[in-house]
């Protein structure tokens, strides 16, 4: 990738933090919607756990932000919630330190976001660039741990407007406020 100018690296940034703050409360809605008892459950067995998916979108995130913000990636192992590995100590544990990350981010230089930083010698890209991938990653495997959920017995939160279920709630509501 060509060299990327400071004044330009400022400029993605604030392009990218908007999109980042509301996916984050997405993938959040999505995480909490993992019944406590049921974050065992995987669709095949070669397939993450619901718990195990949603830990890889949390600690990802973490790893990435973290990452873009520091001027390089910290690849040691991230250690899971202690409080226990399900779904409301991952969703608590991803919000913390997604608002941790978000805030080093959004004050990182200019300078530090259009310096290139490596990736496990697989992408070597200015710092902010990582911001798309991050999205890109997220959005995924959201994608993915949301079609878990109806098999777990639970609702599907609504994403990129209502829900089958979403929608199913609003009417309840609008019904019950008309009764």
């Amino acid at each position: 990738m060509q060299s990327l100018q400071p004044e330009n690296a400022a400029f993605l940034l604030h392009t990218f933090l908007p999109s980042l703050k509301q996916e984050h409360a997405t993938t959040l809605k999505v995480i909490q919607s993992i019944p406590v008892d049921k974050g065992d459950y995987r669709p095949e067995p070669l397939a993450k756990s619901a718990n195990e998916l949603a830990w890889h979108i949390a600690a990802a995130e973490h790893r990435f932000i973290g990452g873009i913000a520091a001027g390089q990636f910290d690849f040691s192992p991230i250690p899971r919630p202690e409080a226990g590995f399900n779904s409301v100590n991952i969703a608590s544990w991803y919000a913390q330190s997604f608002q941790s990350n978000f805030a080093k981010v959004a004050a990182t230089s200019p300078e530090n976001l259009a310096k290139v930083i490596d990736f496990r010698g697989l992408f070597q890209l200015p710092a902010v660039a990582f911001l798309q991938f991050t999205l890109s990653h997220s959005v995924h495997h959201r994608g993915q741990l949301s079609t878990y959920l109806r098999p777990m017995g639970s609702t599907v939160p609504a994403i990129y407007g209502e829900s089958y279920d979403s929608a199913q709630a609003r009417q309840a509501a609008q019904a019950s406020a008309t009764a």
